[in-house]
């Protein structure tokens, strides 16, 4: 590569945490009470988006009148419910930390979610020390895929763009990594695997992935 990496920027939801799943399942049980059913066409358009974002286009495609902040407390119940038996670290996060670790690598999170969200996910796995920093969906005023996140994170490293790698499993959080000109890493799970990621350097099977690793050496 021609430009060593200097720091790595990770996305959370379906990146370091299976939390997809659990979306998947509260978005499920959240359109069932109401008659509805999840489809593509919703899943697509609420996948890596900042939640207002993301229940808007809910709104949007399904006539759903009930109100954002509404629907949001009761994915959050839902949420939380199935996160107790459901919730796990994305296989080879540990791993992948060590590697870094021991290049001396920087780590940041850069994610559409809420702060105190993100805070919950990483303190039920202990994952706060391994972060010099958190962006949010508070700290930009562009969401994904939009490349203000990841804009600011090279920013607040102090490095080129193109110096930073980026790892994002959607189509929107990879559209704002290339945007903004980092060396983007999509790792896609079954919920997103079908997005497009033509804008990504590198597309891999997983966090195991040995050419993920190869860049890291």
């Amino acid at each position: 590569m021609a430009t060593p990496i200097q720091a790595v920027v990770f996305d959370l939801d379906g990146l370091m945490l299976n939390t997809e799943d659990v979306f998947a399942m509260s978005g499920e049980q959240l359109l069932e009470r109401r008659g509805l059913t999840m489809t593509d066409e919703i899943h697509h358009a609420m996948l890596g988006r900042r939640p207002d974002e993301a229940f808007q286009n809910l709104k949007d495609i399904t006539g759903i009148t009930d109100g954002i902040e509404c629907l949001k407390t009761e994915t959050k119940e839902l949420f939380q419910a199935i996160a107790v038996d459901h919730l796990a670290t994305m296989p080879g996060l540990e791993d992948l930390f060590g590697r870094i670790d021991a290049l001396s690598l920087p780590k940041a999170v850069a994610t559409s979610s809420p702060r105190d969200y993100l805070n919950d996910m990483l303190a039920r796995f202990e994952l706060q020390s391994h972060f010099e920093f958190t962006l949010t969906a508070e700290d930009v005023e562009h969401g994904k895929p939009h490349p203000e996140i990841y804009l600011t994170a090279a920013q607040r490293f102090d490095i080129p763009t193109h110096s930073m790698l980026v790892l994002e499993d959607s189509q929107a959080g990879v559209t704002a990594g290339a945007s903004a000109k980092a060396v983007t890493i999509a790792v896609p799970n079954q919920h997103t695997q079908n997005g497009d990621f033509s804008m990504a350097t590198l597309r891999v099977d997983s966090l195991h992935d040995q050419r993920l690793l190869a860049l890291l050496r």
